[in-house]
């Protein structure tokens, strides 16, 4: 074994992280679609979940996503404007536990006219600096080829940056074209400590 691997095996870099939104990949909207022609499908709160005062909308996710989103790998983060009430109300509802979220920080007039004159979704930066170089996938409804150009820029590491079909969510094809990024990062050993080391 040679002494780069012995060190890869002592400190495993981090996971990639995920950076999931709510609105969008977790809760369908705007439809109807292909997927779901006569309206969307809604499910009962899990036993023991909380959903006195939730969002009515909450009951479009499909609570089998949290498995899906946990076996993924990664290191799950919200990034959505339910903020701390991801954890409070949608975590519980998938299965997961309590995870990190990001705080969108105040914009400066510099960075609002970079992103008005770019398109550059306001998430985008932010989410670059909470990565700081690591490997991540953002879920996210509105993403465009501005934010994928931005971070292909800004960010050092390697990036995927999926865009959902806000009338479906999140779909199987979407999970194996997750799946298939996070499947050739682990083949290139920049996975992290979950995907065993090749030889």
């Amino acid at each position: 074994m040679t002494a780069e691997r012995r060190s890869r095996r002592r400190n495993p870099s981090p996971l990639p992280l995920l950076f999931l939104d709510v609105d969008g990949p977790l809760i369908p909207f705007g439809g109807p679609s292909a997927r779901h022609p006569e309206g969307y499908p809604t499910y009962l709160p899990p036993a023991g979940r909380p959903d006195e005062g939730m969002n009515p909308l909450l009951a479009r996710v499909d609570p089998g996503l949290g498995p899906r989103l946990a076996a993924t790998g990664c290191e799950l983060v919200w990034a959505t404007t339910w903020m701390d009430d991801a954890n409070a109300y949608v975590a519980p509802w998938l299965g997961l536990p309590e995870l990190p979220v990001v705080f969108w920080p105040d914009e400066t007039d510099e960075d609002m006219a970079e992103r008005m004159r770019t398109g550059r979704h306001w998430k985008t930066r932010p989410l670059v600096a909470r990565a700081a170089g690591r490997p991540f996938v953002w879920v996210d409804d509105e993403i465009t080829g501005a934010d994928r150009a931005w971070v292909a820029v800004h960010h050092s590491g390697r990036a995927l940056l999926h865009r959902v079909d806000p009338r479906d969510g999140l779909t199987d094809t979407d999970f194996e074209a997750l799946a298939e990024w996070l499947d050739g990062l682990a083949g290139q050993g920049l996975s992290g400590g979950s995907w065993p080391d090749t030889p």
